[in-house]
């Protein structure tokens, strides 16, 4: 068994910062990588930094000591690296590019037209395509009515 582990640590909303300043009073290695960004309002123009993938932040915390993340309530789950040699290689892309100040935006890779499915929440196990990846309010996905079984009775759900 090892004296640390790397855990992806996904935060609860917006606690992001929060719980990397927990991390560093705590003197745990962890990187948060943060991004420029810029909102226009009507009378002004306000920049800041916020997290690259929003929800996460990655750490180095010593085995003994894994209960300290949660002492907080700032954390949804921790998940343990597996494979640390694959997960630091590309967490040193990551902060390359970071580093290099390219503007940059992290896409997700659901596009228009591609099969999904739900797998939580109380839509668990519905089918259906991507139809509008770019929808600020979240992805839109058609999902298909199920076959009506045999005796022509409407499914349950």
């Amino acid at each position: 068994m090892s004296d640390y582990y790397w855990l992806v640590c996904h935060t609860k909303p917006r606690c992001e910062k929060k719980f990397a300043a927990l991390m560093a009073a705590e003197q745990f290695e962890h990187y948060i990588p943060l991004v420029q960004s810029v909102r226009h309002y009507a009378q002004q123009t306000k920049k800041f930094t916020k997290p690259l993938f929003p929800g996460y932040v990655f750490a180095k915390v010593p085995a003994l000591q894994k209960a300290r993340i949660y002492q907080q309530d700032l954390l949804a789950r921790a998940i343990t690296v597996t494979d640390e040699a694959k997960f630091l290689h590309q967490l040193a892309d990551v902060k390359a590019i970071v580093a290099s100040g390219f503007e940059f935006t992290v896409m997700p890779l659901f596009t228009k037209g591609r099969t999904v499915k739900i797998i939580g929440g109380p839509l668990f196990g519905l089918e259906g395509m991507v139809d509008d990846p770019t929808n600020p309010q979240g992805v839109v996905i058609s999902v298909r009515q199920p076959a009506r079984p045999a005796g022509g009775a409407a499914p349950r759900f």
